[in-house]
């Protein structure tokens, strides 16, 4: 059953993220930002300038009491220990930023928005470095762990790229409405009526394997090789668009949150190449999980390994609001997937262990 974590906003959430430290931030509506404490309780709240809704919330990698928030076109730099007046801003995108990312060096920051643009800022000099750019509305753009200058992105140009902080161009790219209609040609005219716009994008621990959830209710699995990326995997997730995707810490238990209201977790750890356990670890992993028994209270249930054929979800929770944001967090000793949905509360969900 999910706990409720409420009184910190009084509209929507839109964002979620946690820092190393288990502070927990969300951005609502209205430029509201809360904090909150490992129980759910909030802590501190503040409203940004001329209340525009915040997007996206990032802590730093380095410096677990700086947020990073974008509200309208503008990123805000926060100190959490004293929630206050914004201590930097930078006004550098033109329009609606929908998605931010810093890399694990706190080098660098990237901004994606509605006009499609990403906006790359150097921490150092405060400057613009680079500007990226989709054809359309850029929806999620994500660093490469441990690969501080290469990022991915996606947007509702349904394109995918793969980018190096080096060059304006994208290194590699790929449509996945094309990629759709050559390998379900018999079924490719359906894909008119629900097209793969792109809305979230993950990157696992490994740098090398990342998730993009889409419009068509699919979610796609690729690894990148030197300059390029190629699909892995590609299963039916959802029966409505993908709205998050998110790569657990451990490789690679992936979440995706759906438009359907439903929280799927998913093992791809068998699709997707070469372990990074020995087979025989993940394979008695594999089969713990298989056995374990599963909560059922109405809100967490089994799912049968027959449901679907291939991939299948490990575990399904029917959240029953359209998804907006996903986050995790170690809550005293034991996982909990955060959800923010429509409503003005966050909802934290017991994981399995893994």
């Amino acid at each position: 059953m999910a706990v409720k974590w409420s009184g910190g906003h009084s509209s929507s959430v839109l964002c979620l993220n946690v820092s190393a430290e288990g502070l927990v931030a969300s951005g609502a509506e209205r430029g509201e930002l809360a904090l909150w404490d490992a129980g759910g309780s909030p802590v501190a709240q503040l409203r940004l300038p001329q209340a525009e809704d915040v997007t996206s919330v990032v802590f730093s990698a380095r410096r677990p009491s700086t947020l990073y928030t974008s509200h309208g076109e503008t990123i805000s730099l926060l100190d959490v220990r004293s929630l206050q007046e914004p201590l930097e801003r930078f006004h550098v995108n033109e329009e609606e930023i929908n998605c931010l990312s810093a890399n694990d060096t706190d080098s660098f920051l990237a901004a994606a928005d509605d006009s499609g643009t990403i906006k790359v800022v150097d921490l150092e000099s405060k400057k613009v470095s680079r500007s990226l750019r989709h054809s359309n509305i850029c929806s999620s753009v994500a660093f490469r762990p441990q690969r501080p200058q290469s990022l991915v992105s996606c947007g509702l140009d349904m394109q995918v790229m793969l980018w190096n902080l080096q060059k304006a161009r994208p290194l590699w790219s790929t449509n996945l409405q094309e990629c759709d209609v050559e390998e379900e040609s018999l079924q490719s005219a359906g894909q008119f009526f629900n097209p793969p716009l792109a809305h979230s994008l993950s990157v696992a621990s490994c740098g090398n394997i990342f998730a993009c959830g889409a419009q068509d209710g699919k979610v796609r699995i690729f690894r990148v090789t030197g300059v390029r990326f190629e699909r892995e995997l590609e299963f039916q997730a959802h029966s409505l668009g993908v709205s998050q995707v998110l790569f657990m810490p451990e490789a690679y238990w992936l979440l995706s949150g759906g438009n359907d209201g439903k929280v799927l977790l998913w093992d791809v750890s068998s699709h997707v190449g070469k372990q990074q356990k020995s087979p025989a670890k993940s394979l008695h992993r594999r089969k713990a999980q298989a056995a374990a028994p599963s909560r059922k209270d109405g809100k967490l249930n089994k799912v049968a390994s027959n449901e679907h054929p291939g991939v299948v979800p490990k575990l399904a929770i029917e959240h029953g609001e359209k998804v907006n944001w996903l986050s995790c967090a170690e809550i005293k000793g034991s996982r909990r997937v955060l959800v923010a949905d429509q409503t003005s509360s966050v909802s934290a969900y017991p994981l399995p262990e893994l």
